[in-house]
């Protein structure tokens, strides 16, 4: 693989990813609105124009709040991945010690063992 494949498969996970984030958005835009219409659907004393402006509020809220959460659930997730990373070598530095160790004790064990049967 070259390196002109590499950076095109870069482009293109970034523009699916891209294109992911905008549908998010706008999934996340249209709950906000179908939220803020059920909400304001039961105020039938207000006006057209003061249900519509209490509808754009709750809509902007709507997704500051989903913002706010995607936030904490990247940071959580950035979090993670150190902890898990961390364990991982951790564990992997363990096992390359117990590899050694047991060759260590393998290798002199068995040369006792071929030592004792060739008397």
């Amino acid at each position: 693989m070259t390196t002109r494949d590499d950076d095109c498969r870069a482009d293109v996970t970034t523009l699916v990813n891209e294109i992911q984030g905008h549908l998010l958005i706008a999934a996340t835009r249209q709950e906000g609105h179908e939220a803020a219409a059920r909400f304001t659907a039961r105020f039938d004393w207000l006006t057209s124009h003061q249900q519509a402006e209490l509808e754009r509020q709750f809509e902007v809220e709507h997704l500051a709040l989903a913002h706010a959460s995607w936030q904490r659930t990247a940071v959580r997730s950035v979090e993670l991945r150190a902890e898990y990373e961390a364990k991982y070598l951790r564990l992997k530095g363990r096992l390359t010690a117990l590899c050694l160790a047991l060759a260590a004790t393998a290798v002199p064990l068995a040369l006792l063992l071929l030592a004792l049967l060739r008397r």
